[in-house]
């Protein structure tokens, strides 16, 4: 089976990879088909139709987009909305024209409108504002779902869309001002820890909840969507609410996500917050019971993958420094 791994040197991408790496080297027949962005502008439609007809895959896992995190959100709006609808457009109907029939895209959990209640379910997609932070990138996604789902509906292909929770662990971005929470709160607090810092200011009030879920266990929900037989896929979900949330179940607050942080980098100063800057959403916690239904559930606890990912910063540090 020809399978089509776009961003691959991403976090999520690559540990899909990997997981099917594993699955090949067991014996699994697969040829695993991937490309640089160098190799293939994901945003070029002209260039996606070729790769599409010259390559001919079999399965496309659409790993691929432009993330950040609030300040990345706020400072290139225009990018995320623009980067993310082209990605997805050129990938999802080139696939298509390429006779793929099989096909999962991932998503995000900003897709929920902003006072959604608690857990998100998929059934609130649509329902109400999105969160103005990150809106232009939450539309793309959502565009990203409808375009499967229109697809399905028209012609009867099969494909399939994930919404993660908060995503972190190895490969992730650890920007000082374009990554997410977790890997920015793990560069700020090795840096103070290794400075002798006597405090470290986080954004916003700390009360804000968030999930996280560790990109192994990602990669794996992603593979047990993608296996499920088309009866099972479609015993829960439906034509127009295609979309599956993929999480833990569990939040925590930012403050004392980043105490836990603290206590994992060494760091034993002050935590101080900044309340003039944004909080965001004040929880985003997914209701993840369809999932669980199916028979997937996350298995890395928060501290262990914090522990982990921290000891991977620690070894690809170079790689961070401006």
């Amino acid at each position: 089976m020809r399978v089509y791994v776009a961003g691959h040197r991403g976090m999520v991408g690559g540990a899909i990879l990997r997981r099917l790496e594993a699955r090949r080297d067991k014996g699994e027949d697969l040829e695993l088909i991937t490309r640089t962005h160098a190799e293939l502008d994901l945003t070029d439609q002209a260039a996606v139709r070729g790769f599409m007809e010259e390559v001919r895959p079999e399965v496309v896992i659409l790993a691929a987009a432009k993330v950040g995190g609030i300040h990345a959100n706020n400072t290139y709006p225009a990018e995320f909305i623009y980067e993310n609808l082209m990605i997805e457009c050129n990938v999802i109907h080139q696939a298509f024209a390429a006779g793929v029939t099989r096909l999962l895209q991932l998503g995000s959990s900003c897709i929920y409108p902003r006072a959604v209640p608690q857990p998100m379910r998929e059934d609130a997609l649509l329902t109400g504002v999105l969160e103005p932070t990150n809106e232009p990138y939450a539309v793309a996604k959502i565009a990203g779902i409808k375009l499967c789902e229109s697809y399905n509906r028209q012609y009867g292909v099969d494909y399939r869309s994930v919404m993660p929770t908060n995503l972190y662990g190895p490969g992730d971005n650890f920007h000082p001002e374009n990554s997410h929470v977790l890997p920015a709160l793990i560069r700020r607090f090795h840096e103070a820890a290794r400075d002798g810092a006597e405090s470290v200011t986080i954004w916003g009030t700390g009360t804000p909840r968030r999930e996280f879920l560790h990109v192994d266990d990602m990669a794996e929900a992603s593979l047990f969507v993608l296996d499920l037989d088309a009866g099972s896929y479609a015993a829960n979900t439906q034509p127009m609410l295609s979309h599956i949330n993929v999480g833990t179940g569990e939040d925590i607050a930012i403050l004392d996500l980043a105490r836990m942080v603290a206590e994992v980098t060494g760091f034993e100063g002050r935590i101080e917050t900044d309340p003039s800057k944004p909080d965001g959403t004040m929880r985003k916690l997914m209701d993840v019971s369809r999932l669980a239904e199916m028979g997937w559930t996350a298995r890395i606890g928060l501290r262990e993958g914090v522990e982990e990912t921290y000891r991977w910063f620690l070894a690809n540090q170079d790689r961070f420094r401006r």
